[in-house]
């Protein structure tokens, strides 16, 4: 991995030190200029957990990836620069579900002056800045207000503050991971039918006041508080509007069977 490179393909020029203020710029240029997006999955290519092969991927070909590959990748930047990191599993939470399986989500601890705070550049709509792993505080994000709390003895909590409500997002141990311990859910990720990055190709990037998505084929842009969603009637226009928004090209090989 060449750091220099990484950083200038997030457009990421200050200073190098492993402190808090520089992680929090890292998270936020490596938010806007990487996207997340699941297409590998959807024309034919398989992801593995190798990071030569995910940098080759993100920063060579100016893609995208899902968690184990954004946060897998930022993870080895964060450890080049000098950052006390690890690897943490998170289960996702579903209104209808519950939490997900173990392994379902690839997150970052950081350890900064005695401090540890959660770092995440790969799940879709959330924090701009690392959050503080101290228990029971609102912390105000530019993206919203969100809080770190104990589940129960053994499973810290991340919420999301919408309104009055309090909804969570996912729950993890404090526990270093391999990246190897991931490759059965990513697995299944790529396969499952049941698997929501198989139900639709999925690309997507926050900007300063809002968000840029293609779902399917609809294309969604969030601006301050105005949104317009725009139908793409063919490959040709669905191409057109990766390009335009995201600066993406893809090689479609056949499609694997599932």
């Amino acid at each position: 991995m060449n750091k220099e490179e990484y950083l200038n393909k997030i457009g990421y020029e200050g200073a190098l030190e492993p402190t808090l203020e520089v992680l929090k710029h890292l998270q936020k240029a490596h938010l806007l200029n990487i996207p997340f997006e699941n297409l590998d999955i959807h024309f034919g290519h398989y992801i593995e957990l190798d990071v030569d092969k995910i940098y080759r991927k993100v920063v060579g070909s100016n893609r995208g990836g899902f968690c184990y590959e954004l946060n897998g990748l930022f993870y080895e930047l964060l450890v080049a620069l000098g950052y006390k990191t690890k690897r943490i599993s998170a289960r996702v939470f579903d209104s209808k579900k519950g939490y997900s399986k173990e392994y379902d989500h690839l997150a970052i601890i950081v350890e900064i002056n005695g401090d540890e705070y959660l770092t995440d550049v790969g799940f879709g709509e959330f924090t701009f800045a690392p959050l503080k792993m101290e228990p029971d505080s609102i912390q105000h994000d530019e993206r919203g207000n969100f809080m770190v709390d104990m589940l129960d003895e053994n499973w810290f909590r991340i919420s999301k503050i919408e309104g009055k409500q309090v909804v969570p997002q996912y729950i993890f141990k404090n526990i270093d991971r391999a990246f190897s311990e991931f490759s059965e859910m990513c697995q299944y990720h790529q396969t499952s039918p049941e698997s929501h990055f198989t139900q639709k190709r999925l690309i997507s990037r926050p900007t300063e006041n809002g968000r840029i998505t293609i779902t399917g084929n609809r294309l969604k842009i969030k601006a301050g508080e105005e949104v317009t969603e725009t139908g793409l009637e063919d490959e040709a226009a669905f191409d057109r509007e990766l390009w335009h928004h995201f600066g993406v090209r893809i090689k479609k090989a056949p499609a694997r069977a599932r």
